[in-house]
């Protein structure tokens, strides 16, 4: 292609400066003796930035082809963050939660690190440094270091100051702050409760230290008064440690996507118009590109086949890990596993349109929609942390009326203690860690999840409702019979009907036409053809009169159907649909059509069964069709000759008397139906719009997807309620003892440092509890 160097832009350059275009960005740049130039198929290109040069070095063809000028990368979109427990918050930076608290996280999950991880990690060793000494400081006479004696009690109280003091003001700034928002947008959470428990350690001890005069003579006894840092210390640590290990945990459930996302190939292989190939990053592909795929790569986009035949392993999708022939014409998926073939694919939807893109942004939304469950969670600790703060005060109280000597000391120790075990911390992450985790090990197993209710849902429906056609069976009718009843015979009937049939629409003709191509019959065209609608198609095939049609198109040309009928009558009871004959006038034959079960079919249904569903089979199809296939397949009920409107009316009717209901289809019609469902489950081989009204896709497209997801569902919620359980057993039994109950009985008192570490373990147990979610069995 040839790039004029010498035209004049309308830009800012002077008079007479030779301009060039730069091919990547489009803008105008100075052509000069040192200026940023490359060659390429004997042209020279001027660029205005090594951005742009280094972009151009990648894939030249595609710039100086002048294809790739100004093309936008499917960018992402500026990352926003939003809340995992609270999906409405949705901000443009990352920050805390104003509701509870919680680190906010990007919507998409990233291969960044998560800056906050590295901050908290890095307040926690320092946190942990100052912890150490302070530990030997107050409990050295223990393990035979008795510091405070060497060194006096008060020189050592100031050391201890010193050590606390930048714990408390510098790394456990993020608590305070979170602490402080949680007061001020009213929403108390675990942050108010640990603000105020090292709030009132820290400061305590100031009083202490530097105004021992303000007790009275008593508290000082022989030892002084006894301060809090190192519970203030130790505390933030041990807040940090779960904080660390929750962030690190959040990252590992976003591996599922980055996992999906890594399928993908970076490069496709380009094939020019000269037949030449070449490696191009993949963000250049465009639509209609034509790319190889040879033997062993990952499809890089969606796409068509144009030439080659291979076999695909697309158990990415479909969960099968049996691979799949196709062949010129057919569909590819991005990121599937060519086998043995080499293909040529021209690209169909490139970045964020692909399959695999819409996956990955389906996982991460049902990661952070809200399941019913988490709000109880939100309403739980709304009257939680209020009632805390009240057993803390009142345990104050009690210990400064009835606590022995020196009271002050064990009414703070009491209510420090009390505030800090009480932390539900757990609770927030007790739903959204196991929904994340879930809908990746959902993902894997081709359930996509859209939402955490869908999947709260799933676990308590009771009926399933499911479509026939495309859904328990191939969608895609085959012939199965041809009778003949006259002296035409078998083949000679098919090569008729099929030369009849080839100027048909109708899907019934496709599959006639397919078998007499399969059977390599003789091939004859027809002249004159017309259909009849609601009756049949006739016309001449190779100068004789072909009528093709039901009962009622035989009786119009007066033909008696009455001995045909009856065997019509046997192929109809095997659910097949039944079709006359007449060549020149008289009743030649019947040729019957089916639309065949899918093999997982039957197996899939007892697995629901066992799992306690009952299965409804509605569709559009005639009663006796439906009767045959729901006989053979033991499905409990029949709704047949039912109308899209009839079959959300269906739903409306069972919902009333109170049962739980999952509808499974596939189709436009399918869509309002699935909106109107407990739970709309989409086949993934169907259309875009039912994939979009369902709360849970099957990439398979076939029914065993269904008892997976029914299994998957109820392991997670088994998995949330184990969760809350951990959240607040711990609390429920760590509040009374903190705030001294156990006391006069065994002389038993929680220190401050041991509810801290309490509040940790509930949340590490949540954590881990939660992961293993990954390995449940499908």
């Amino acid at each position: 292609m040839e790039h004029d160097h010498h035209h004049h832009s309308t830009s800012d350059l002077p008079e007479g400066t030779n301009t060039a275009k730069d091919p990547v960005c489009g803008m105008t740049v100075a052509v000069e003796a040192n200026s940023r130039h490359a060659e390429f198929q004997g042209n020279s290109f001027h660029f205005c930035s090594d951005k742009c040069q280094t972009k151009f070095k990648a894939d030249p063809w595609f710039y100086a082809s002048g294809k790739g000028t100004g093309h936008k990368k499917a960018a992402p979109a500026d990352v926003q963050y939003t809340c995992p427990m609270h999906p409405e918050i949705i901000r443009d930076a990352p920050g805390a939660c104003p509701i509870c608290g919680m680190a906010l996280e990007p919507m998409l999950p990233s291969d960044e690190p998560s800056e906050e991880l590295a901050d908290f990690t890095r307040r926690m060793w320092v946190s942990a440094t100052a912890a150490v000494p302070l530990i030997i400081l107050v409990m050295g006479g223990m393990i035979g270091l008795p510091v405070r004696s060497w060194i006096g009690h008060q020189s050592a109280s100031y050391l201890e100051f010193a050590l606390a003091t930048p714990i408390v003001l510098w790394a456990a700034l993020p608590f305070f702050r979170r602490g402080w928002d949680s007061l001020v947008n009213r929403s108390p959470n675990m942050w108010t409760l640990v603000s105020l428990g090292v709030a009132a350690a820290y400061l305590y001890s100031i009083v202490a230290t530097f105004l021992p005069g303000l007790f009275p003579e008593v508290y000082r006894m022989e030892h002084g008064v006894g301060t809090y840092f190192e519970a203030a210390v130790v505390i933030v640590t041990l807040v940090f440690v779960g904080q660390v290990l929750e962030l690190r945990a959040r990252e590992r459930t976003g591996d599922a996507i980055r996992a999906l996302l890594d399928l993908a190939p970076k490069t496709a292989r380009r094939i020019l118009p000269d037949g030449s190939e070449y490696d191009a990053p993949l963000d250049n592909i465009m639509e209609g590109d034509l790319l190889r795929v040879r033997p062993g790569d990952a499809v890089p986009v969606d796409g068509t086949v144009i030439e080659g035949r291979s076999s695909l392993d697309e158990s990415m999708l479909t969960g099968e890990s049996m691979p799949v022939e196709r062949a010129p014409g057919d569909a590819v998926t991005g990121a599937t596993i060519n086998k043995n073939g080499s293909l040529v694919i021209e690209a169909g939807k490139v970045g964020s349109d692909t399959v695999l893109a819409q996956i990955v942004a389906m996982v991460s939304n049902a990661g952070r929609s809200r399941a019913a469950i988490q709000g109880l969670a939100d309403r739980v600790s709304a009257v939680f942390v209020p009632t805390v703060v009240a057993v803390a005060l009142f345990a104050f109280i009690a210990w400064m009326i009835f606590g022995p000597e020196p009271p002050l000391v064990f009414a703070i120790a009491a209510a420090v203690s009390v505030l800090i075990i009480a932390c539900p911390c757990a609770l927030g992450l007790a739903t959204p860690i196991s929904i994340t985790t879930a809908a990746g090990r959902g993902a894997r197993a081709g359930v996509l999840i859209k939402d955490a209710e869908a999947l709260e849902r799933m676990a308590a429906v009771d009926t399933l409702i499911v479509d026939k056609t495309g859904t328990l069976t191939m969608g895609k009718p085959k012939l199965t019979d041809t009778e003949a009843l006259g002296d035409v015979n078998g083949s000679d009937l098919l090569s008729l009907a099929a030369g009849l049939e080839r100027g048909s629409e109708h899907p019934l003709a496709e599959a006639i036409v397919e078998a007499a191509e399969a059977q390599r019959v003789p091939r004859l065209q027809a002249e004159g053809f017309e259909a009849i609608t609601g009756k049949g198609v006739r016309g001449k095939v190779g100068g004789r009169a072909v009528a093709l049609g039901n009962a009622a198109m035989m009786r119009e040309m007066g033909l008696d159907t009455a001995l045909a009928e009856a065997k019509a009558d046997t192929l109809r009871a095997e659910g097949k649909t039944a079709m006359f004959i007449a060549v020149d006038g008289a009743l030649a034959g019947i040729i019957a059509v089916a639309d065949p079960i899918k093999e997982s079919t039957a197996q899939a249904i007892r697995g629901l069964h066992g799992l306690g569903l009952r299965v409804i089979m509605a569709t559009g199809d005639n009663e006796r069709t439906a009767k045959a296939v729901a006989a053979n397949l033991g499905i409990d009920e029949v709704r047949a000759g039912v109308l899209p409107e009839a079959k959300k009316e269906l739903i409306d009717s069972l919902r009333r008397d109170g049962h739980k209901i999952a509808m499974a289809g596939d189709g436009v019609n399918d869509a309002p139906a699935l909106a109107a469902a407990d739970v709309g489950i989409a086949m993934g081989t169907g259309a875009d719009v039912a994939m979009e009204s369902a709360g849970i896709t099957l990439l398979g497209g076939d029914l065993m997807g269904i008892v997976r997801a029914r299994k998957l569902a109820r392991a997670t919620l088994r998995n949330i309620k184990q969760n809350l359980f951990f959240a607040f057993a711990y609390n429920a039994v760590g509040i009374p003892i903190a705030a001294g109950l156990l006391y006069p009985v065994t002389g038993l008192l929680l220190s401050p440092m041991i509810a801290a570490a309490a509040m940790s373990l509930s949340s590490v147990s949540v954590i881990s509890n939660s992961l293993r979610l990954r390995r449940v069995d499908l």
